[in-house]
């Protein structure tokens, strides 16, 4: 969708150990903040691992740059891009990783605002993304000969990821592709692997900083997100596999200025994801998915492909 170096292997007794790349909003490339759908995001890989990544997607149906805003009976189509990079390390004898992403969105939105029909092309950097993640419980900080022998079943996990407020915004503008405030989320994530199924199970919330220069020069709060994502994963081969995912968010109501919004969001998606390692640096993965029950901001349809290299 985030920025996650994964062994792709469900803990194989391989010397050689590969990894591919989770997008921060999956391959998704979804601009929303509670919308991820990112299977293996838990899964460890070997220290001193480095990767590149690029990541295209495409999104259409009821959605903006910000599912929160004002606009009724939203639809767009959205494209975005990112090129990311993540390295694995030891922190206090276990196994992380750091990620940034950059990513860049070309969009067209429709919509009702206070009684007008109205539409907008937008076309710019977006929020840039850091996320950083540590396994607690599983895997320690091991070095690729000795992680390619051992075998975890079930990990614990957690991260933080950081939203920093560098994408375009201009505030004679309602709608943005930058949100011109921090967002932060921490999150908790558990895997198990039995034979050639994983599971995973996430639990996370985003925070945001206020927008002290939103559309005519007002001041924009936003509630909390509770966001939780649960996927099933099953392994077709050493180097192909499949998940189901599934992912429920609920809050982020806002006020402008002091005056609530009639904007609370209640919002699940599923999707498919499959990942294949092509060649030991090169792999790819494909994802799709759709709205499954929404109330605002949910209602879309991704796809979307990434590419990643690695090396140690």
């Amino acid at each position: 969708m985030v920025t996650k170096l994964i062994i792709d292997r469900f803990g194989s007794v391989r010397r050689r150990a590969t990894f591919l790349f989770s997008g921060l909003f999956g391959v998704l490339s979804t601009p929303g903040f509670a919308q991820e759908l990112v299977p293996a995001a838990y899964t460890p890989a070997p220290v001193g691992g480095n990767l590149v990544t690029v990541t295209a997607g495409y999104s259409s149906g009821d959605l903006s740059f910000d599912p929160s805003l004002p606009v009724e009976d939203a639809s767009a189509r959205i494209s975005a891009w990112s090129v990311g990079y993540g390295r694995t390390f030891g922190f206090f004898g276990r196994a992380a990783n750091v990620t940034v992403i950059v990513p860049y969105v070309v969009g067209d939105v429709e919509g009702v605002y206070i009684g007008e029909q109205t539409s907008v092309e937008r076309s710019g950097a977006a929020d840039a993304v850091l996320r950083f993640g540590v396994n607690l419980f599983g895997v320690p900080a091991m070095d690729r000969e000795a992680f390619g022998i051992y075998r975890p079943r079930t990990l614990l996990g957690a991260s933080l990821l950081v939203r920093a407020p560098t994408g375009e915004y201009d505030p004679t503008k309602l709608i943005n592709i930058g949100a011109n405030r921090w967002g932060f989320k921490p999150e908790v994530g558990i895997a198990h692997v039995a034979g050639k199924w994983a599971f995973d199970a996430y639990l996370g919330g985003w925070f945001f900083t206020d927008n002290l220069d939103f559309y005519g020069g007002k001041t924009r709060f936003q509630d909390p997100i509770l966001s939780t994502q649960a996927h099933v994963r099953y392994r077709v081969s050493p180097e192909f596999w499949a998940a189901l995912d599934g992912n429920f968010w609920k809050g982020g109501g806002t006020k402008v200025d002091g005056v609530a919004n009639d904007d609370l969001q209640s919002n699940s998606r599923v999707g498919l994801t499959v990942a294949w390692q092509v060649a030991p640096r090169h792999g790819l993965r494909l994802a799709a998915s759709r709205g499954a029950f929404t109330r605002v901001g949910g209602d879309f349809t991704s796809i979307g492909v990434s590419y990643s290299y690695t090396w140690m």
